[in-house]
């Protein structure tokens, strides 16, 4: 099966908004497929301190395709990055900071299933805001688990990979990986920022939500 394109975002369902969160103002970018909103999908940007925003490849890429796939997509600053208040807090106030805007949603949009996914830092990030939310769904894509402890996950987490990645080298993620009995899905070529492989990993995360009915 050969990869899907990722269409752009479309600029009337994005709205930027501002979330009141335990260090101050969060900006948080959500686009909002409208009508029967199939969920709500909570995405994470790698490391602030290492040039890492929502406006990532990898986060954008992964905001398009649940959007297509009929989710709310939300992708926040993480503090001390554009214009949400605070500075870097190692993934502790980070974690805080997704939990509530995981609250706004919920809030604005209803208490639909929760899809947890970060790139990265973000990913760990991700993995310590699971313990609370408990989402329905928990994606990582170039989890850094060599440099940050991840927390163990769900079995049925969706887990990506590049081959080559130079960041963080597939063999740490399968050593993280085994104890947990926990699949990877290696994305051939691959390197942590997944260029060239973009439109790869949307499909990847397309074929494991599925479509919506509508598109069937």
């Amino acid at each position: 099966m050969s990869s899907v394109a990722v269409r752009p975002l479309p600029a009337a369902s994005l709205t930027r908004v501002m979330i009141e969160g335990p260090a101050g103002a969060i900006e948080t970018d959500v686009n909002d497929p409208g009508g029967a909103r199939r969920g709500i999908a909570l995405i994470a940007h790698p490391h602030p301190l290492q040039g890492g925003t929502k406006d990532n490849k990898v986060v954008t890429t992964l905001a398009k395709a649940f959007f297509a796939l009929g989710y709310v997509a939300a992708r926040p600053n993480f503090r001390g990055v554009g214009a949400t208040a605070g500075g870097h807090d190692e993934g502790r106030g980070e974690t805080e900071d997704l939990i509530a805007v995981a609250g706004h949603l919920k809030r604005q949009y209803g208490e639909l299933p929760l899809v947890l996914a970060g790139f990265s830092f973000g990913g760990f990030v991700q993995t310590r805001a699971a313990q609370r939310l408990h989402p329905q769904a928990l994606v990582l894509v170039g989890p850094a688990v060599s440099r940050f402890p991840a927390e163990s996950v769900p079995r049925d987490t969706l887990v990506v990979h590049g081959e080559l990645d130079d960041v963080v080298p597939l063999a740490a993620v399968l050593e993280w990986a085994r104890p947990q009995n926990l699949p990877v899905v290696v994305v051939p070529g691959g390197e942590h920022f997944f260029h060239g492989r973009l439109n790869l990993l949307a499909d990847i995360v397309t074929r494991y939500f599925g479509r919506p009915e509508a598109e069937t």
